[in-house]
């Protein structure tokens, strides 16, 4: 059984390594995908078959241990129960579908590969995250379906929409996944040990007084809460759902409709102990699944296209999952779990086809064909119909066309003050910031000599120098190396922080800096080449297309940017959990603003890579450089644009 469990984590792994290497042509491609799948697929059914014949027991297995110091300990944990079996099983179907239909259904698309490498790696983070024991583990598989979505919103980059929609969607997993870091943290402080999924039952289940005291436990549940939210598009993050369906139909059903927009509810299954052991946790996930099936519900009537209906027809059903579990009804999410996501997945597959008959009818028809009726009353039930004022029909009708403007709320809550403020300090002069940080350092050094100030306390202005940098790089469009720098030297700075804070962190610092380092070094050179001939700051807004015209060197330039956020493929993954843990031992509500660094940090670092490696190539005839071609762009207002070619 736990050869199976081993085999269900990496298999799709090996399938992308295969399509990496092997995968010259389509037939290489199809064929290598058809054999994993089916690999994956017999070990799924073989574990499951297992399990069920050892009669269903909670099975953990600890594989390996990746990192082991004092009391932290970084596992390759495995963890099976009823809840990940479902998701599992649901996993395998929908995936082997999804690689069926998309052999015939993508032909002769320019991105097959690429769009077969991003599921395989879609499928990888999301059997992590299935399959783990702990948080931390969970939280590396949570990162990896973040970027993939990122990468399967934007397949078309030769349209700046679903660039523009993925970098939306992007970030909002970024802010929500603040809640999960945070989360993270905070089980291993308040369980000392005994944070592994299995062992949360007997914690939270003695009746005495829950670990960390109930107002640590309801934050605790608060960053949860919040992570499954963004995670699954629920209130108010209810807006980016619709505009994730950019992307090809068949990520849409994997993703949108059918697994990860699920992925928020396998958390709170997972946690339900935590959250679950008080009345005001209950009632905030309930409320938030209440809110969220009122404005779907009306959104869903406004819609224009049947992918977006789709999209808020599945957010609707998750919020009912999340009022579900509120009621402590988990058995009865589990069936609706499975049902949405087969619905789902069916619904998104086939309506393409539904579309096309529809036209062929009214082309048949020589005449308009009125596929829905547009009065929003009709919509509702019969009993109100007659009752309803003109006035409130037609505010709930403004109200769905502009989807609550859920997305404007929390733009102006989140996103336009941090914006204001990294703006407010690029615009200081460089040469005064130089000054206070100068002064700051002189005064540090003087307190430290005289031993006024004890050196943890410098902690304190390095994490707000850490922060300064970050909201710099958020709120910075117009040149991409000082975004990078800014983005690396908040890096560098956290390591600062954590090594003032305490002792015994040069070793955390050093594994931390072994993963950003050569990322952040290797990354400007990467730009340099990149924009070497090309003054980016005439249109700094334009998109690049670099990913078509220096294949290689994006593809470089994509590794370090995940190196530089601290995505689970460099040590820096597990060096950003230790200094944040060290620093928690000291000054824990430091830990906020540094994580809030990450946070903004990993948006401002996509935004790079999506401005330059993004994007529509188009060669236009420039008379000094002779018959050769160049490429050449346009800024607009709305977006980037495209000279079209002479």
């Amino acid at each position: 059984m736990n050869s199976l469990l081993v085999a269900c984590q990496f298999l799709p792994l090996l399938g992308w390594l295969l399509i990496f290497v092997l995968g010259s042509s389509e037939r290489r491609v199809a064929n290598i995908s058809f054999w994993a799948t089916h690999a994956m697929g017999a070990a799924i059914l073989g574990l499951l078959a297992t399990w069920a014949f050892e009669g269903f027991p909670a099975h953990e297995y600890l594989w390996v241990t990746l990192y082991e110091q004092a009391e932290y300990h970084f596992h390759i944990l495995f963890y099976l129960d009823p809840v990940g079996a479902a998701y599992l099983f649901c996993t395998w179907v929908i995936f082997s579908v999804i690689v069926r239909y998309c052999r015939y259904y993508l032909h002769r698309e320019l991105g097959y590969k690429r769009f077969f490498l991003t599921i395989f790696g879609f499928v990888f983070g999301l059997n992590m995250v299935i399959l783990s024991g702990s948080l931390d583990m969970l939280f590396a598989g949570w990162e990896i379906v973040g970027i993939a979505s990122f990468l399967l919103i934007a397949f078309y980059r030769h349209r700046a929409q679903p660039i523009r929609n993925a970098l939306r969607a992007y970030t909002v997993y970024r802010f929500c996944d603040l809640g999960l870091l945070l989360g993270a943290l905070l089980m291993d402080l308040f369980l000392h040990g005994s944070n592994h999924f299995s062992q949360l039952g007997a914690v939270f289940g003695q009746g005495a007084v829950p670990p960390g005291g109930t107002l640590g436990l309801f934050a605790l549940s608060l960053c949860l809460v919040i992570a499954a939210s963004g995670k699954s598009a629920q209130f108010p993050f209810c807006f980016w759902l619709p505009r994730a369906m950019e992307g090809p139909t068949p990520s849409s059903a994997i993703f949108y409709g059918a697994l990860s927009v699920h992925l928020g509810v396998f958390l709170l299954l997972r946690t339900l102990p935590i959250w679950g052991f008080e009345f005001l946790s209950r009632a905030l996930v309930l409320t938030i699944g209440l809110l969220t099936v009122i404005v779907a519900s009306v959104a869903e009537k406004a819609q224009s296209n049947i992918k977006g209906q789709i999209a808020y027809a599945s957010i609707a059903q998750v919020g009912f999952m999340f009022m579900e579990l509120a009621l402590g009804l988990e058995s009865l999410v589990l069936l609706h779990f499975m049902g949405n996501t087969f619905l789902r997945c069916y619904q998104l597959l086939v309506s393409p086809s539904i579309v096309a008959h529809l036209l062929r009818v009214e082309g048949a028809a020589n005449t308009g064909f009125d596929i829905k009726h547009s009065a929003f009353a009709r919509h509702l039930p019969r009993s109100l119909r007659s009752s309803l004022p003109e006035a409130l029909e037609t505010t709930l009708q403004v109200l769905a066309l502009q989807e609550f403007n859920l997305e404007t709320g929390v733009r102006a809550v989140l996103w336009e003050p941090l914006k204001r403020t990294g703006a407010a300090i690029n615009a200081v002069d460089p040469w005064r910031k130089l000054g206070v940080a100068l002064g700051v350092i002189g005064l540090g050094w003087l307190g430290l000599e005289s031993g006024l100030l004890p050196r943890p306390y410098l902690a304190i202005p390095a994490a707000l120098a850490m922060l300064v940098a970050s909201l710099g790089a958020f709120a910075e469009k117009r040149d991409v190396f000082r975004v990078w720098n800014l983005v690396g030297f908040s890096g560098l700075l956290s390591g600062g922080v954590a090594w003032l804070a305490g002792d015994n962190a040069a070793d955390h610092v050093e594994l931390f800096l072994s993963g950003l380092l050569p990322a952040w070094c290797l990354g400007l050179g990467l730009l340099a080449l990149l924009l070497k001939g090309d003054d980016f700051a005439a249109a700094p807004y334009a998109y690049r297309a670099m990913a078509e015209r220096k294949p290689a060197l994006s593809i470089l330039l994509f590794l370090c940017f995940l190196g530089l956020v601290s995505f689970p493929v460099t040590p820096a993954f597990i060096g950003e959990d230790l200094l944040l843990y060290h620093v928690s031992e000291h000054f824990p509500w430091l830990v906020a603003l540094i994580a809030l660094s990450f946070v903004l940090n990993g948006i401002a670092a996509a935004g790079v890579f999506q401005r330059l490696c993004l994007g529509r190539p188009v060669e236009v005839r420039d008379p000094a450089a002779g018959s050769e071609p160049v490429a050449a762009w346009r800024p607009g207002l709305a977006g980037p644009g495209f000279l079209p070619e002479k």
